[in-house]
């Protein structure tokens, strides 16, 4: 098999997309490209949202608290009017600062992607806590040799595509590795993402070809790199990928339940 592809700094920005962001892959057979599920949409089919709903009402809670002018402008707003409702919950969410760890996690990722790419954060205004955890990250894997940075893979039989932050070689084996920046409560939704990037094969987006790990991948076991935002520590966390890809499996089903359902429901109107 060829040597694993290596995204570097800036990784598969290039790879063709829909006007979803579905990644456009060439099929194993050659052809024109069609659109893969993300990686990250396809393991969201388990997810309950719960947490999530819950999150976003309190964040919303407390942007109206912030500022009177919006809830004055939820009072005004017809209860029919679902898309003017949804844009003050918007502004509410803006105003309670729901955005600023997604949109530090998010510059965080860009800057670990930086420094194994070969870069440097030299002359780099970073605040102290960033620049901290990003200390504490060259720290905690600093013994891990990366065989690939940003990383696309497909799994052509359920049609995923999704892009792994790390593979490492540990233990003669090639290890699927993911940075979170955010809580790591419920690592079930994880285990399935790097169960999915593991099953996959590295695609080069430039010629549709398709390649196997070398050494061969771990199906067992990922790695977790647990970077909290601001938090000025990392740490690493072994999860099991035979449950996450059981999970997968799982999945899959209820995705093809859907659609049957969603097409009856199509046949019926």
């Amino acid at each position: 098999d060829a040597p694993a592809q290596t995204g570097g700094w800036g990784g598969n920005a290039d790879i063709d997309r829909d006007r979803w962001g579905r990644p456009l892959v060439t099929p194993p057979d050659g052809g024109k490209p069609v659109a893969y599920t993300r990686a990250t949409t396809f393991v969201d089919a388990l997810d309950s949202k719960e947490g999530l709903m819950r999150w976003k009402a309190r964040m919303t809670a407390l942007g109206l608290s912030a500022r009177p002018d919006l809830a004055l402008a939820i009072q005004s707003t017809s209860p029919d009017d679902k898309q003017g409702l949804d844009r003050v919950v918007e502004q509410a969410l803006d105003a309670a600062k729901a955005s600023a760890a997604a949109t530090t996690g998010t510059a965080l990722h860009q800057l670990t992607e930086r420094i194994d790419g070969g870069g440097t954060l030299d002359g780099l205004a970073l605040p102290d806590e960033h620049r901290a955890s990003l200390d504490a990250y060259r720290r905690a894997t600093e013994h891990l040799q990366w065989s690939a940075v940003e990383q696309f893979r497909v799994h052509d039989e359920l049609r995923i595509g999704g892009t792994a932050d790390r593979v490492a070689v540990i233990d003669g084996a090639s290890v699927i590795c993911d940075i979170k920046t955010g809580s790591i409560d419920y690592p079930g939704k994880f285990a399935m993402q790097l169960a999915v990037y593991a099953h996959s094969k590295v695609y080069d987006h430039t010629t549709g070809e398709r390649h196997n790990d070398s050494p061969a991948t771990d199906l067992e076991r990922g790695l977790i790199i647990h970077l909290p935002a601001g938090g000025g520590s990392c740490t690493l966390h072994w999860i099991d990928l035979t449950a996450g890809w059981e999970a997968v499996q799982l999945a899959a089903q209820v995705r093809a339940w859907r659609s049957r359902s969603n097409s009856k429901a199509k046949d019926k109107r």
